[in-house]
C-alpha cells in the first residue's frame, strides 16, 4: 500500500508542479541558451541505471579535474563529492544550485518512475563503490530530497551521508515522506531569501 499510493502522489505531484512550473523552466533554458540540460548516469532501485536530468549549471571543460581544481579543490571533492568555489560553475548555475532549481527537470525523472520526490539521492557508480551495503541503499526508490538534504546536506562529510540515507532506507513511512517534504520547503524558502 505504502508503496502504490507514494507512486500515485508522485505522479500526480510531478504534473501539477511540471504545468506551475512550465514558464519558469522556459525562462531558466533562455538564460542558459546553449545545452540547457545536464545528464548524468546514476544507479537507481535494484541496480537500474538511469539518467538524471538537472539544468546545465557548469561550463564546459573537457580537462581532468586535477587539471581544473588546486590541490585543497581536488582534496574537498575527494571527500564530499562536490567542491564549494568550483571554478567550472556559471554564474546562471551559481544561483540554480544555491535555490536547488537546477533540480526542476527532475520531475521528468519522476513521471517516468526513476526516481520519487523522497528517498536517498540517487548515486553514481563511483559512489556505489564506497557504500558497504549496497543492496539496502538500492532496495528503495532514489529522491528528489531525502533525509539527508534535511539534515545538514553538503555540510555533512559523506560517510555520514550515507549513514543518513541507510536510516530512511530503515524507516521509510509516510510519515517520515511526509516530515522530509515539508521541511524540504522551508528549507527551500530560507535559501532562496
Amino acid at each position: 500500500m505504502y508503496s502504490f499510493f507514494k507512486r500515485f502522489l508522485d505522479i500526480v505531484l510531478a504534473i501539477i508542479l511540471l504545468m506551475i512550473l512550465a514558464p519558469l523552466f522556459g525562462l531558466i533554458a533562455v538564460l542558459i541558451r546553449k545545452k540547457v540540460f545536464y545528464y548524468h548516469l546514476r544507479v537507481g532501485k535494484n541496480n537500474k541505471f538511469f539518467k538524471v536530468i538537472k539544468f546545465r549549471t557548469m561550463i564546459f571543460d573537457d580537462r581532468p579535474i586535477e587539471e581544473i581544481f588546486t590541490p585543497s579543490q581536488l582534496k574537498e571533492f575527494k571527500i564530499f563529492h562536490k567542491v564549494k568555489n568550483d571554478p567550472r560553475i556559471t554564474k546562471i548555475g551559481r544561483f540554480l544550485r544555491k535555490t536547488s532549481l537546477d533540480e526542476i527537470p527532475q520531475l521528468i525523472n519522476i513521471l517516468k518512475g526513476e526516481m520519487s520526490f523522497v528517498g536517498p539521492r540517487p548515486i553514481t557508480l563511483e559512489e556505489l563503490n564506497k557504500i558497504k551495503e549496497k543492496n539496502k541503499y538500492l532496495s528503495v526508490i532514489p529522491g528528489l530530497t531525502g533525509y539527508w538534504a534535511i539534515n545538514g546536506r553538503s555540510k555533512i562529510t559523506y560517510k555520514k551521508r550515507i549513514e543518513l540515507e541507510l536510516y530512511y532506507v530503515e524507516n521509510q513511512s509516510f510519515w517520515l515522506d511526509f516530515k522530509i517534504f515539508i521541511k524540504t520547503i522551508f528549507i527551500f524558502f530560507r535559501n532562496s531569501e
